[in-house]
């Protein structure tokens, strides 16, 4: 009995390596891929991403796609969706009129969406597909956890990103508002200020007082003059007065 045990084992290796020497193909199997755990907020809708690989060439005739869910702490399954050559829903139970196909068989895509979210669709959705010959593979299974509203992290995130947003506007405005600041100061001492070799000799506040003084000495020169004229003439009837006195 030992010696055809024997003789069998070396038989299936013989024809094992017969198949390989001539060139038939090894069927790995076709794998499905989901995410392990997915977040959804109740009242929304949410898409399960599921795509697939397959040895075989893919076409809308030869790969089904099944999807169905086990609710948390049970084991009975429920039908979901059901993919060949087109999507065919459920007519009846928890997901009658929720689900929308969303893949794209072509581009290996088996993915659903579900419509308006309920704390019941808290469990594990499984994604399974054939490609035939391709039949025996591995499914993708995602658990969905539904919520009242978005996690903490992603709150985080949005508010993050609108507010570094916000901040780069803000110092670019700043940034543009001090430059033309300088540059309309800087046109404002050149305009008022005497220059020497090419460079500025005074501040805008030394050009306004030179300004004030110039004007002073402008008014105040005519008066200089009246003055000076009419101790002359003082002087000249001074003198009449005194020839008068002599004679």
């Amino acid at each position: 009995m030992l010696k055809i045990a024997v003789h069998g084992s070396h038989r299936q290796l013989l024809v094992l390596i017969g198949l390989v020497a001539s060139g038939v193909p090894w069927v790995s199997g076709i794998t499905a891929y989901t995410s392990s755990e997915q977040e959804a907020v109740n009242g929304t809708s949410t898409r399960l991403k599921c795509t697939f690989q397959t040895s075989e060439p893919v076409s809308s005739s030869s790969v089904t796609v099944t999807w169905t869910f086990r609710p948390q702490g049970q084991s009975h399954e429920e039908s979901v969706l059901y993919y060949n050559e087109k999507p065919i829903m459920v007519d009846s139970g928890l997901f009658h009129k929720q689900v929308e196909w969303a893949g794209d068989i072509m581009r290996k895509d088996a993915s659903i969406t579900l419509r308006n979210v309920k704390f019941s669709y808290n469990g594990t959705f499984t994604c399974r597909v054939t490609n035939a010959p391709d039949v025996h593979g591995r499914a993708g299974e995602l658990r969905l956890r539904v919520v009242t509203s978005a996690s903490v992290s992603e709150i985080t995130i949005l508010a993050a990103a609108i507010g570094g947003g916000i901040l780069l506007m803000l110092i670019i405005l700043i940034a543009v508002v001090t430059v033309k600041h300088y540059q309309r100061k800087h046109e404002d001492i050149e305009e008022h200020c005497p220059s020497e070799k090419g460079s500025t000799m005074c501040q805008v506040e030394e050009a306004t007082h030179l300004h004030v003084m110039e004007e002073k000495a402008h008014f105040e020169r005519p008066a200089s003059r009246a003055s000076a004229s009419s101790l002359k003439d003082e002087g000249e009837k001074l003198c009449d007065n005194s020839v008068v006195v002599l004679d």
